[in-house]
């Protein structure tokens, strides 16, 4: 009876929609996790497709003692949208902490594609794991499962060997089993999904996206499945302005070997550098050596001059014409005046 029942449910609710155009979300979440809170919120910037963005919630829900939840009404658009559903037991006055950069150690989630008409039920796995197995009456909601799948026997791939010889193949590779893999789904909003990974800018694979994107008519042909299914979403405005962006760096090559003008200006700043302190330091000096002479009287200066000559005081008095005590008189005079005690310090002025 129990393997019957998920088969109930779900006609059950599609004759439920005949009558009455609206959603229902449903299911199961562990026991270690009845204590926390379930939220469903609308993914409208791709870039933030897995993890908690309080500004994407719609609305929240309470497990019962069981663990079973429920979202239910007809407030969501007719179209197609991604939706996350996750489960959060961070207390609500430390949620702004914790959820600061999106990610939250305490919550688990599951990401599916659904409209206002959608009926999903998220029952326990064959191994009793939560969020693992989405049953629907459209087989859209379980897209986003088998591209995890996906991803994960590429990770597989790409772990066997980890030489660069085998992430370039693995990379041509696996970009075009997942470019072939999502217009066969024929729904671009999961072509959108496998795009977001393989464009990540922290993810191994974007050097590789770089190269592909200037090469390949993929990108391109799935701006013109998401213009004609979803005009008028935000997902192909983003999608847009991100392939533009991403066009204009791969067609200016930041790796291009530097011009030889480039080392030429590089050259005439040092060198402009170097004359300006040479000239700072030297007007410095002059300041320096203008600002004493203005302080010492004429027989002080010529005194001075003598000294830094290494003249004696003998030699001093005999050129000035005065006694060697007169020339003592003006040494101690001019060091005062200069704040120094010896000659030493006199000549140590003039550098």
């Amino acid at each position: 009876m129990k393997i019957f029942k998920p088969i109930i449910y779900i006609i059950f609710a599609l004759f439920t929609q005949l009558s009455i155009a609206q959603y229902e979300f449903d299911g199961y979440v562990n026991d270690d996790l009845k204590n926390g809170k379930v939220y469903l919120s609308v993914i409208e910037d791709y870039r933030k497709i897995s993890g908690v963005y309080p500004e994407q919630i719609l609305i929240k829900a309470t497990p019962d003692s069981l663990g079973y939840f429920q979202f239910k009404g007809n407030n969501l658009p007719l179209q197609n949208r991604i939706y996350r559903i996750h489960i959060d037991t961070c207390p609500e006055d430390e949620q702004k902490i914790n959820h600061f950069s999106g990610h939250c150690i305490n919550s688990k989630e599951i990401i599916f594609i659904a409209n206002n008409t959608s009926i999903l039920f998220f029952p326990f796995s064959f191994d009793n794991e939560m969020f693992c197995k989405i049953e629907s009456n459209t087989e859209k909601a379980t897209l986003f499962l088998k591209i995890d799948s996906l991803k994960n026997d590429m990770r597989f791939a790409f772990g066997t060997y980890r030489s660069e010889a085998n992430r370039k193949i693995n990379s041509k590779k696996w970009f075009t089993t997942f470019q072939n893999y999502g217009e066969q789904l024929e729904e671009p909003l999961a072509e959108l999904y496998m795009y977001s990974f393989l464009s990540d800018r922290s993810n191994n694979l974007y050097a590789y996206y770089l190269k592909d994107i200037k090469e390949n008519n993929y990108y391109d042909d799935l701006l013109k499945r998401l213009q004609e299914k979803y005009p008028d979403s935000n997902y192909v405005q983003q999608y847009e302005n991100e392939i533009k962006a991403d066009l204009f760096l791969v067609n200016h090559d930041l790796e291009k070997p530097i011009s030889w003008w480039f080392y030429l200006i590089g050259f005439l700043l040092f060198l402009s550098i170097l004359i300006n302190f040479y000239l700072f330091k030297t007007n410095k000096t002059l300041k320096k050596g203008s600002f004493l002479k203005e302080k010492l009287t004429n027989q002080e200066q010529k005194t001075l001059d003598l000294i830094l000559e290494d003249k004696s005081n003998k030699e001093i008095a005999s050129e000035l014409f005065i006694s060697v005590s007169t020339v003592k008189t003006h040494i101690n005079n001019l060091y005062k005046k200069l704040n120094v005690t010896s000659r030493e310090e006199v000549k140590s002025l003039k550098s």
